[in-house]
């Protein structure tokens, strides 16, 4: 294989597979899909680029495709769709992904360790992604590049104005996950690539991270080798086929709409508008190709409220004859329908409440097909540079339905429509030209991080020198370890009995009140001492520093900077100093008079300052360099090692074990814990202990079947199985 660029794509939702796309099938299958295919097919023809790896969630479910199943699927000798295992085996909408994409982290992290080399970049998609990409980056060094697709802060605004209620809305589409996500990535990509300049002022302007973003515009890419108009034999029989039994007059122009069942696509009020105008009915049919469906009522339930909604929209309005909403379609007829669209002199609609992209437009415009869009995001840019139709405000029934028979009724200008959106796409929305620019930037991106590269991904690559272990123990000191002497020497005995068990420290103290305490405790020396919230790493009995971990956390740190700001903040009152590090800042923190984290954030930021926030026990605050925690610091041991993070047993009872505590390592909460872990319950892979302490640790332990339990260790004792009290 070339040894060019080696960019992986993550687009973790939906159905992604090389051929015959489900497109439509659900609201997580469609335009960003198809985008995400099409660039790494683009990517994969150019000459300096080597490898391309699509990265996706691996799906095993009766009810879909074995495809989804497959670990791998080659596009090309250069590109190939690589699936992950995380959460259930089973399909899930994405919004169900949040509490699985820590373990989606470690499954891509596992997965470049096996590979001969680390990308040179790599790229989100969605906020999801962005998630998992933004914590890959810190652990490998590697620079990010983001799309967002859709941004939440956006889609909420429109679904409260269509009449939503927030509390609903929050939780099914589990908007604060997502919109802390997106902030987050607006503090730490690389370069965020949106389709319109449009998108960078409205909707990334909406976050509070926005001055941060470095933002490119790249158009969005389309295959105009499948979409053209339609030439002299073009027949167009599957789609006459299709909706010709819904109609009367099949001959008259069409308004077609392609879009997912998704009340985002606003497909109710096109309806309303088509049928408000009897001159519009006499004028015209109106198709809706929305997904494929057999039985309504066994949908999921936002798409049963869709179909349901069109079909009683429908009735109400007697569109009977005049209406077509055929039931299936193929990835390969949507061409068609766009070519059935223009020969019968007719044109494209898309009303979306918010539309960030504007795919289905594109494709639209190089089949010869005038459009009619929503004046909301990626649609003003397209309308400006391929000048062939109409913007409408997506809540003005009225403004669509005049639209729409204005573009109908000048056949002069449909005609002038037609030839200048196919010049458009050719000069703006070609994939060469897209992949020519984004190369273009990757090249910029890469030059200004070759030496951190460098530097950083050493420390990936030397090893060790620590005893031969199968599994890792890594437990918090206080409360957890520490806090009943008979559990403790119980759990000590167990670990020298089996030394293939390495045990490792992970705690908010220093060093030296580290060593000082284990001391008091008579524990013996862990083989790793991870301190000060995970902003230090120490090797066993000469404490040898990890300085490849102090250099991989020292980036974008501006410690001075960061406390002279938060010294000044109401609420925040700085520890002793004992309890400061090079790459920690700890205070203490009064609920009442203190902002809350977002507005620290939000704080930090406007002062291009980059820090990760750390809240426990509700009075103590910890302050740490992006990269620093202790999860993040477990991580990289394991990728430094090579053992697999399902041999790591982590147990902690505060939110500044949280990290440490999800994804793929093995967790143990123990029965002491604090409430501001309480809701890690039912999380897979953590285990409530109901012990206290090392007892507690003592029954993780039993949970997970590390060999030779029962045989070295005894029950816990009594004082140890206290219940937790309420």
């Amino acid at each position: 294989m070339s040894e060019g660029r080696y960019i992986l794509l993550l687009s973790l939702h939906g159905l992604i597979r090389g051929t015959a796309v489900e497109l439509g099938r659900d609201e997580d299958t469609g335009g960003q899909v198809t985008y995400v295919l099409d660039l790494a097919r683009a990517l994969g023809e150019q000459d300096d680029v080597g490898r391309v790896d699509l990265v996706t969630r691996q799906v095993i479910d009766p009810a879909l495709a074995e495809d989804y199943a497959r670990e791998e699927e080659r596009l090309s000798d250069k590109v190939r769709i690589v699936r992950l295992p995380f959460g259930p085996q089973r399909y899930l909408r994405k919004e169900a992904l949040w509490p699985h994409l820590d373990h989606a982290v470690d499954r891509v992290l596992h997965y470049l360790r096996q590979q001969q080399r680390l990308p040179d970049v790599i790229h989100g998609h969605y906020a999801d992604a962005g998630y998992v990409g933004v914590q890959l980056s810190h652990l490998t060094g590697l620079p990010l590049i983001h799309t967002g697709h859709s941004l939440g802060r956006c889609k909420r605004r429109r679904l409260l104005d269509a009449g939503r209620k927030a509390g609903r809305i929050d939780h099914l589409y589990q908007f604060p996950r997502r919109f802390a996500a997106e902030e987050e990535v607006l503090r730490e990509a690389d370069l965020i690539v949106t389709s319109t300049r449009q998108e960078i002022s409205r909707q990334w302007g909406l976050y509070d991270n926005f001055p941060e973003g470095a933002f490119v515009v790249i158009p969005p890419g389309t295959d105009t080798s499948r979409f053209s108009p339609p030439g002299v034999g073009w027949q167009g029989r599957s789609v006459r086929n299709a909706v010709a039994p819904f109609l009367r007059d099949p001959g008259k122009p069409m308004i077609l709409a392609i879009a997912r069942p998704d009340a985002r696509k606003n497909l109710i009020r096109l309806v309303e508008a088509y049928a408000a105008s009897p001159a519009l009915r006499a004028r015209a049919n109106l198709a809706i190709v929305c997904g494929n469906r057999d039985d309504i009522s066994a949908l999921p339930e936002e798409q049963k409220e869709i179909y349901t909604q069109l079909l009683l929209a429908l009735d109400r309005h007697d569109l009977y004859g005049s209406m077509a909403l055929p039931k299936h379609h193929e990835q390969s007829e949507v061409a068609d329908y766009y070519r059935a669209a223009a020969r019968s002199g007719g044109v494209f609609v898309n009303v979306a409440l918010t539309e960030p992209f504007g795919l289905t437009l594109i494709e639209a415009a190089a089949s010869g097909l005038p459009i009619i869009a929503t004046h909301d995001g990626g649609p003003q840019d397209i309308v400006a540079n391929c000048r062939n139709g109409l913007l409408v405000d997506p809540l003005n029934t009225a403004e669509i339905s005049a639209a729409l028979l204005d573009a109908l009724t000048d056949r002069r200008r449909w005609q002038g429509w037609v030839r200048s959106g196919r010049a458009g796409v050719r000069r703006h929305y070609t994939w060469q030209a897209h992949v020519d620019k984004y190369l273009r930037q990757t090249d910029i991106l890469l030059r200004r991080h070759r030496k951190r590269l460098r530097r950083e991904q050493v420390a990936f690559t030397q090893g060790v020198d620590l005893p031969l272990v199968a599994s890792l123990l890594v437990s918090d000191i206080d409360n957890t370890l520490l806090g009943d002497a008979a559990s403790l020497r119980e759990l000590m005995a167990w670990l020298e009995a089996h030394r293939q068990m390495g045990f490792a420290v992970a705690t908010g103290r220093s060093l030296e009140t580290t060593l000082k305490i284990l001391r008091q405790w008579k524990v013996r020396r862990p083989d790793i001492l991870i301190s000060s919230v995970g902003s230090e790493i120490h090797y066993g009995r000469t404490l040898k520093q990890d300085l490849g971990w102090a250099s991989h956390i020292r980036y974008r740190w501006r410690r001075a900077e960061v406390q002279q700001l938060l010294d000044h903040l109401p609420g925040l009152c700085l520890q002793p100093a004992e309890n400061q590090r090079e790459f920690k800042l700890s205070y203490y923190l009064e609920s009442d008079h203190a902002p809350d984290l977002r507005e620290i954030r939000a704080e930090l930021s406007r002062h291009r300052l980059y820090a990760r926030l750390i809240h426990s026990q509700r009075i103590f605050l910890d302050v740490l360099p992006v990269r620093a925690s202790k999860g993040q610091a477990i991580r990289y041991l394991a990728y430094r090692w090579g053992l697999p993070l399902e041999r790591i047993l982590v147990a902690g009872d505060s939110g500044n074990d949280r990290e440490m505590l999800v994804g793929d390592t093995l967790a143990v909460v123990v029965g002491n814990h604090s409430e501001e872990i309480a809701d890690l319950a039912g999380h897979e892979r953590v285990y409530m202990a109901r012990a206290h302490h090392a007892a507690g640790i003592l029954e993780g332990v039993r949970h997970y079947g590390f060999p030779g339990f029962a045989s070295a260790v005894a029950a816990p004792t009594a004082a140890g199985l206290k219940a937790c009290v309420p």
